[in-house]
């Protein structure tokens, strides 16, 4: 069965009725729904997340049709309340110890040339979730030795001992993103620290070279223009490796509203200013997401830095 009503109308009716209709770049067909019956299926084989439904990802059918996720590790439940996010938030339950195994495993079952594995942000626990990364990373590469791994990361509270502890499993990738500009800090992401997530990314590089490190912004929440080229800039400041921008889409009504639908020449234009500040990648469309493409992205940059 494939289900042919427009992905971006149903969230626009759904999360916006107050709102204009989506502007013509974004609107998107749903991919076949077979792909979803099939990713769930898996997920409830090895009791195991993925970000892409948690978070209402508008590019999920299309990622889960091309065997393609993002799986969420640490439970289903944030210790954080970001206005952004549609992850459920709360107290969560003590981390599954099969959880890593199981990740693995069902990277192996998909065949996954690339994994991204994220998490909720885990405050409760001491180490902020990092070992939980370590075991993950290092289940997979026992399975999965040729597959190249990405992990989306939270802030650890600045705990530098855990931040080593990532660093220290290698990933190919570390992704940890700013979201939005530091003005909108406050409204957008409350529990977060702007200089704290960037120091996070600098600490990666110095820590290890190596290893590729990845950033984004959701776009329309109301920045300006010289905002967003000032973050640009913090991040090649800091010698991260690629960008990702995208537009926010609201998840409900009780999230942060849409200030605006960024057009897709000011998307190129953002990317273009990104390449000439050194970004070995960029990534810059109206449903460009953290993750998606990060098949392709790690496979033209992975290789490239291990020949150099």
């Amino acid at each position: 069965m494939v289900m042919t009503r427009v992905v971006s109308n149903r969230i626009n009716s759904r999360n916006e009725p107050t709102a204009k209709p989506l502007p013509k770049w974004l609107v998107k067909k749903a991919h076949n729904m077979q792909a979803y019956t099939k990713m769930e299926a898996l997920c409830r084989k090895y009791d195991i997340h993925t970000v892409c439904e948690e978070a209402q990802c508008p590019n999920q059918g299309e990622c889960f049709e091309n065997g393609t996720a993002t799986f969420m590790i640490l439970g289903d439940i944030c210790t954080r309340n970001c206005r952004f996010c549609a992850v459920k938030h709360g107290i969560p339950e003590h981390p599954d110890l099969n959880e890593p195994k199981n990740v693995a495993m069902a990277t192996k079952q998909l065949g996954l040339r690339h994994v991204v594995i994220t998490s909720v942000t885990r405050d409760d626990l001491k180490d902020g979730g990092a070992e939980h990364y370590v075991k993950t990373i290092q289940a997979i590469r026992l399975l999965n030795p040729q597959t190249t791994i990405e992990v989306l990361i939270p802030d650890f509270q600045a705990n530098q001992r855990s931040i080593r502890s990532v660093v220290s499993a290698s990933p190919d990738i570390i992704n940890h993103n700013l979201e939005t500009v530091p003005a909108l800090y406050k409204e957008v992401r409350p529990q977060a620290n702007y200089l704290v997530s960037l120091e996070l990314l600098r600490r990666v590089k110095a820590l290890n070279d190596s290893i590729l490190t990845k950033s984004g912004l959701m776009l329309g929440l109301g920045e300006k223009w010289e905002q967003v080229i000032s973050v640009m800039g913090d991040l090649s400041e800091v010698k991260c490796d690629i960008l990702t921008l995208g537009q926010y889409l609201r998840p409900s009504p009780n999230h942060v509203q849409i200030k605006e639908y960024v057009s897709p020449e000011r998307f190129d234009e953002y990317k273009r200013i990104g390449e000439e500040l050194g970004f070995k990648y960029v990534a810059s469309g109206p449903y460009v997401r953290s993750s998606f493409n990060a098949t392709n992205i790690a496979e033209s940059l992975v290789v490239r830095v291990a020949k150099d």
